[in-house]
């Protein structure tokens, strides 16, 4: 596509650039001037009462960021896949820039020696947008209907029921101990049990730091600061969210349309004038699942549907041994991310709860033994052959095919497994294609987020993501330990030992059920003179992670 000028900020280009991004000429409506103000184009709303320049900005993301039920937590704002602050509406807790938890709503809370209730005292100036007081009844509305909606992203199945004791006290009755509940609850928005019916999403009230001006559904969202927020006032008054397929949002940096943008490593060496390329650090993995048990059964996914579980390859231990040990994550660092990451053990590098022994170091010539010794012997064409049944070392390497990074990543794994006489072909596919192979096959998996619970569904034998199929009663056992502790930085040690506790574990040097390649940054073009407050390590997904802090930013 050719780009327009840089430096040219017309009311033409403008046009142009949204109808070539598939947005309306009024898709910036309340951002129609063409001047470059304080260091943002455009932000002067035609009534006149639009915050000038320097208290507005505006952020391109991904299409697939917006969401589909709009701005409600009891579906997926905030809660969602890519977890995120609700910007709309209060939480309970938060988390700083540690990931150490911070009161919010709330002004203590604390867990009975059981595990099974926590208590939370609450702060009594809050409001919502309407001008009537946030109490315990509306926390507890909005936690036992996230429990009751089918629509609900988030976990709160360990809650049995939560009850308001008066206007300040709320209690949250579980079914099991489960101190990860509380990663959930400083992302679930409150919502008011006077306020909230069906069509919310669109017209949200809420009592956090921004409300919904307006909403463009498949252009853009428009917050404007919460005049009666009970903390410190943001400093960024407007805040403008286009939502943008990746061409496009380049586009809109080329023009000059936008403050900052998601972009990906395979568009990394690209400059923009008036742009800087950023990265932020994340806890976004990149690793592949690599099934434990021989092909022939299936799993019963529910509603009627089955899939294939088991590969005849990866099942040997010695396979997804040599696999961990072959593969080069500084190589595919340089290769494939430009530099713009860092290599990867595990689902969550450097959190409190990772563990040391999920490393595993570069070492062909070590993989090279396992498989001799298992009794792969190399074939003609120089992929292995277990010589008792004649499998030879062969499987396919499923990627979502929308993703420019992970097919190059599939790419340069294939390339490296080859050097150890493995075969791993490189299949692109839709989601729907993916997912029948999720048992049966290595897939190339994105995940991370800023809490262990992904670390418990990915590796308990019954968890959602259990995509490796090993089932373990030590690792079991050491994960729900972990989650029984009434004190979390107590469930630390357990989370690493269900990695590896000397004879089990899903560590490199236990079970091995996944190779763990890179944690990816996230990357954005950033116009000169925008300051974005220090981030928290971003989860998976570019998205809302970027303006958890939005209220902090500022121009100079």
């Amino acid at each position: 596509m050719e780009m327009l000028d840089g430096g040219f900020a017309g009311a033409f280009s403008r046009r142009a650039l949204l109808a070539g991004a598939g947005l309306s000429a009024a898709a910036l409506a309340g951002c129609s001037g063409d001047g470059a103000g304080s260091g943002t184009e455009g932000s002067t709303a035609s009534d006149g009462s639009a915050p000038t320049d320097a208290a507005q900005v505006i952020v391109a993301m991904n299409a697939g960021s917006e969401p589909a039920a709009g701005f409600d937590p009891l579906v997926s704002w905030g809660c969602g896949e890519h977890v995120h602050e609700p910007l709309i509406q209060s939480t309970l807790i938060t988390t700083d820039e540690n990931l150490e938890f911070v009161n919010d709503l709330a002004t203590g809370y604390s867990c009975s020696d059981d595990g099974l209730t926590w208590t939370f005292e609450l702060r009594d100036d809050v409001l919502f947008t309407d001008g009537e007081p946030l109490t315990a009844s509306d926390v507890a509305f909005t936690v036992n209907s996230a429990v009751k909606s089918d629509a609900f992203e988030g976990d709160l199945s360990m809650v049995e029921e939560a009850v308001a004791q008066g206007d300040a006290v709320v209690e949250l009755h579980l079914n099991k101990p489960y101190n990860a509940l509380l990663y959930t609850l400083a992302v679930l928005g409150i919502v008011p049990e006077h306020a909230y019916s069906d069509g919310y999403g669109a017209n949200p009230v809420g009592s956090g730091r921004y409300t919904l001006e307006r909403w463009d559904q498949g252009q853009q969202a428009i917050f404007r600061a919460n005049p009666g927020y009970y903390g410190d006032a943001p400093l960024m008054e407007r805040v403008v969210v286009v939502f943008m397929e990746e061409d496009a949002a380049l586009a809109a940096v080329q023009a000059g349309q936008v403050d900052i943008a998601f972009t990906y490593a395979t568009h990394a060496q690209q400059s923009f004038d008036g742009y800087d390329l950023v990265n932020y650090a994340t806890v976004d993995s990149r690793g592949i699942s690599l099934p434990t048990i021989p092909a022939g059964g299936t799993k019963d996914a529910g509603g009627g549907v089955t899939y294939a579980t088991g590969n005849d390859v990866t099942c040997d231990l010695a396979v997804r041994r040599a696999i961990n040990e072959a593969v080069d994550r500084d190589q595919v660092i340089a290769n494939v991310l430009s530099g713009y990451g860092k290599v990867a053990y595990s689902v969550g590098d450097d959190m409190p709860w990772s563990s040391e022994d999920m490393r595993v170091e570069l070492d062909r010539d070590d993989a090279r033994k396992l498989l001799d010794d298992a009794g792969w012997e190399p074939g003609d064409d120089g992929v292995r052959v277990r010589v008792r049944d004649g499998v030879r070392a062969s499987f396919d390497l499923w990627y979502s095919s929308d993703d420019s990074v992970r097919q190059a990543m599939a790419n340069e794994l294939s390339n490296q497994l080859a050097e150890v006489g493995i075969e791993a072909t490189p299949h692109g596919g839709s989601w729907d294609e993916i997912y029948p192979h999720q048992y049966s096959d290595p897939v190339l998996w994105g995940w991370g987020s800023n809490s262990p619970t992904e670390v418990y569904a990915l590796n308990y034998s019954t968890g959602w993501g259990n995509y490796a199929c090993y089932e373990s009663a030590a690792i079991d056992a050491h994960l729900d330990e972990a989650l029984a502790q009434p004190a979390i930085e107590d469930s630390y040690d357990y989370w690493r030992l269900a990695a590896w506790d000397g004879e089990d574990g899903f560590a490199p040097k236990g079970a091995a059920t996944w190779v763990w390649v890179a944690n990816v940054d996230h990357l954005y073009f950033k116009r000169s003179g925008l300051n974005v407050a220090e981030q928290k390590p971003h989860p998976h997904g570019h998205g809302w992670s970027l303006v958890n802090n939005v209220d902090r930013w500022t121009w100079s």
